[in-house]
Formats: C-alpha cells, sequence, structure tokens
C-alpha cells in the first residue's frame, strides 16, 4: 500500500486553529444493571459543578476558564497506528476537564478532584520530574509536566497556572484517558498564550509528552482524534501522511461501549512486546521487499506470496496487521455507502484477528464478546485500545441499543460473575475552551 489515498477518495482537513466545537448531548445515564452507564460517576457536557467549586475552594478564586477534551473509540484498526497504518476512530463524550488560572510566574500548581491530591512544580526543572517539594512527580502529574516539557522543546514558552483536573473517561479502559488529559493540558496553554499552531502539530507534541516523557510507547491516533474529533463522525486517519477524512456515521446505528471492568497498564510488557515483534516482521519481510519501511507497506498479495517465510509468531502477528489496514480501509469504505452489515462483519473479523493472530485479547473482553452473540441489533464488535482488558465498541440497531445492551450484561455477568457497564456513546467535537460557562 502506497501512502496517498486509494483512488477517487477525497482528502478532508480541518483548518481552523480555535478551539471551538460543537458536540451532541449526551443520553441520561443511570447505573441499574443492564441500562446504558459507564461506571459510578454520571458524563456530561456541561461542566462539573463540583470542578468550578472545588477550584474556588482550594486556590481562593474562579477559574478565568474551563477546558473539556474528549476521548475516543477506535472502531477498528488493532495496533495499525505505531505501524504507520490506517485507524478509524471517533471522539467520544467523556472528557477531561480542567478549571484553569494563569500565574505570573514558573510556578504549575496542579490538583486532581478525583483523588484530591495536589502537588506542584516548577517549569524551570522538568527534567528533574520532580515536585516543588523535592519529591518524585506522581504519575497523573507527569502529564502535566510532559506536555510542559514537550511545549518548551519546540520553543513554545508554557504559562504557570493553577489548574484543578477531574475527568469521566474511564482509566485503563481503552478509552484514551491519557491523551485527553495531555490535550487538555495542551489546549489550556495554547488558549492562555496564543500559539499559532495547528492542531496536529499540538497532537505530535502531546504524544511526544506521553513517548519521551511519561515513558507509554504509544502512537499519535488518541491525541489526534481529541484535538480533531467532529460529531456524527468517525476519522479515517492515515498514521503516517497524517491525512484524514471526517466520515459520517449511518443514523440508523448506535455505538454501545461495554466495560468489562478489567484494566491494564499501557506500559505492559505486552504492549512492548507486539511492537517488536511488528518490527522484526519488518526486517524479516524486507528481504524479499526492500523498500518496505513499515508493515503498511505491505499489501496482503505480497504477504500471501511470502508468509510462509516467516517463522511464528511474527508471521501471525504480521497477517494480523496487513489485514488489519486492509479491514479498515474496507470499514471505511462501507461507511461511505451507508453498509452497517459489512461494516459490523469487519469489526467482528477484527476482534478475531487480534484474539488469535495478534493475541490481544483477554478472557472477559473474549466473554463479551460471545455474550453480545445472538441479538437480532447486534451488527458487530470488536475490543478497543490496546487490548488485554477494558471495553469493547459495538455497532446495535438504533432504537434496540438499549435492549442489546441489557442482553449483552447479563450474559456477561452470568459467564464471568462481573457486573458490567454499558454505555450509549455519542461521538463529539474536538477540544476546546470554554470563558463563559454559568
Amino acid at each position: 500500500m502506497g501512502s496517498r489515498w486509494p483512488s477517487g477518495w477525497q482528502n478532508s482537513r480541518i483548518t481552523k486553529r480555535n478551539f471551538s466545537s460543537g458536540l451532541l448531548s449526551t443520553d441520561p445515564a443511570g447505573n441499574k444493571k443492564g441500562r446504558l452507564s459507564m461506571g459510578a460517576r454520571t458524563p456530561t457536557e456541561k461542566p462539573p459543578a463540583r470542578l468550578i467549586e472545588q477550584f474556588r475552594a482550594v486556590f481562593r478564586e474562579d477559574p478565568e476558564f474551563l477546558v473539556r477534551a474528549p476521548g475516543r473509540v477506535d472502531l477498528i484498526g488493532t495496533h495499525t497506528d505505531y505501524n504507520e497504518g490506517w485507524v478509524l476512530p471517533a471522539a467520544i463524550t467523556r472528557y477531561a476537564w480542567l478549571a484553569v488560572r494563569e500565574l505570573p510566574t514558573a510556578l504549575i500548581t496542579l490538583h486532581a478532584l478525583d483523588m484530591d491530591e495536589q502537588v506542584a512544580f516548577r517549569l524551570t526543572d522538568l527534567e528533574d520530574r520532580k515536585a516543588l517539594n523535592g519529591q518524585p512527580l506522581p504519575r497523573w502529574a507527569q502529564y502535566a509536566a510532559g506536555v510542559a516539557w514537550s511545549l518548551q522543546e519546540a520553543g513554545l514558552a508554557t504559562p504557570g497556572s493553577q489548574i484543578m483536573i477531574t475527568s469521566d473517561v474511564p482509566v485503563g479502559a481503552g478509552l484514551s484517558s491519557s491523551a485527553a488529559v495531555e490535550v487538555a493540558y495542551a489546549t489550556a496553554w495554547a488558549h492562555i498564550v496564543g500559539w499559532k499552531v495547528d492542531r496536529m502539530k499540538l497532537a505530535q507534541l502531546c504524544q511526544r509528552a506521553e513517548n519521551e516523557y511519561v515513558g507509554v510507547n504509544s502512537g499519535l491516533m488518541d491525541q489526534f482524534t481529541s484535538l480533531h474529533g467532529k460529531p456524527g463522525h468517525a476519522l479515517l486517519f492515515d498514521c503516517r501522511t497524517l491525512e484524514w477524512e471526517a466520515l459520517p456515521l449511518p443514523e440508523d446505528i448506535s455505538l454501545v461501549v461495554a466495560d468489562t471492568g478489567t484494566r491494564r497498564q499501557l506500559t505492559d510488557s505486552l504492549y512492548n512486546q507486539r511492537r517488536a515483534e511488528c518490527e522484526q516482521a519488518v526486517q524479516a519481510l524486507r528481504e524479499y521487499l526492500p523498500d518496505i519501511s513499515a508493515l503498511r507497506d505491505v499489501t496482503v498479495e505480497q504477504f500471501t506470496a511470502y508468509r510462509d517465510r516467516l517463522e511464528e509468531p511474527i508471521r501471525q502477528r504480521a497477517e494480523h496487521i496487513i489485514h488489519e489496514n486492509a479491514r479498515v480501509l474496507a470499514a471505511a469504505e462501507a461507511l461511505k455507502r451507508g453498509d452497517v452489515i459489512t461494516l459490523g462483519h469487519l469489526l467482528d473479523e477484527s476482534h478475531l484477528s487480534a484474539r488469535d493472530l495478534f493475541e490481544a485479547s483477554g478472557p472477559e473482553l473474549d466473554a463479551m464478546w460471545e455474550a453480545s452473540q445472538g441479538h437480532p441489533a447486534r451488527l458487530g464488535g470488536r475490543f478497543i485500545g490496546a487490548g488485554w482488558a477494558g471495553c469493547l465498541v459495538f455497532l446495535a440497531k438504533a432504537g434496540a441499543a438499549e435492549d442489546f445492551a441489557a442482553y449483552t450484561a447479563r450474559r456477561y455477568e452470568e459467564r464471568t460473575g462481573i457486573s458490567p457497564s454499558m454505555s450509549h456513546m455519542r461521538t463529539a467535537g474536538g477540544a476546546e475552551v470554554l470563558e463563559d460557562w454559568a
């Protein structure tokens, strides 16, 4: 596959530099088992009142503005991002929220509302990764420090700030909670300083913060989606060329996210092992295809010709990635035709391939996928994020999403003894600043 769009496709870019975007409303969420909910907290598109109240209580001042940055679901494209391939994510109405006040000093004071923890650090001492009290920065604060460090490395001055953060993006569930936080910080500081930096560059700087400062070897998809989300659309994103296209989601389907109640750490050795195995596959295939630099360069036909010359498990890993790239492009074409049946089948194929060839699924993820089978509203589904634990996304016929969710939740609990959380996800716009939130 080349680095350009397939013939006949139109590349679409959003060139506006402001941080405003319209968002769709979220359905009311309850916590009754089998209903559409996500965890113990009710998501909202309105500013959390407690965030503003506690900012005043802690900092003795009103915040100057608020920021919200969405999480995301990746409809299809398991582990294709760091292989320079294609992905098809959508931003969702789960947000990292910041309340912010600028300071005239080189000091950042962070307060994590959900943990009731506070830390301060100097913008002049970011390399030390230490708080003002000399202790190592806690993990949650490293994301803010990392973004500040990445911005400074790019020559962008970062202002001192008082920041309170809260989030209804579940941590470790595959919904990009860390990217939402990174994007929120970058958006806040961009608003204060007024940098002339487009959103793609800002996404890359956030990715660098996560990769080089926090130490998580993630791709660009998550930060890109949090900054470029568009209500009612999925985003076809080329992780090499950075070209992208917003594709409308059919109105006759609903996105249902099923939380298995299990969590993982992205820094787990399995994730890094899969990346290394993909790199080994490139090295092995380069003996026969000398011009390739990533698995995205290998067509299905080329892989079929040389697959038997690769050893296991390298052959399996490559087979998944190469076919997954083809599935992403096929899913995009299905979306353009409004073909939800084909789209659903592709999601199922993606899950099975990631399970059997990439070995990135887990017992609870598979139990949830199996529990969803047999409902007439079900169109397809797969696990999201890196895998091994967390959430799945299902396509269901509109109007029957709640019944499908209850059916799946009941059968999952029968299999595992775990009571899951189910959510009817709305798609969202990208990160934005709110200056008038009353």
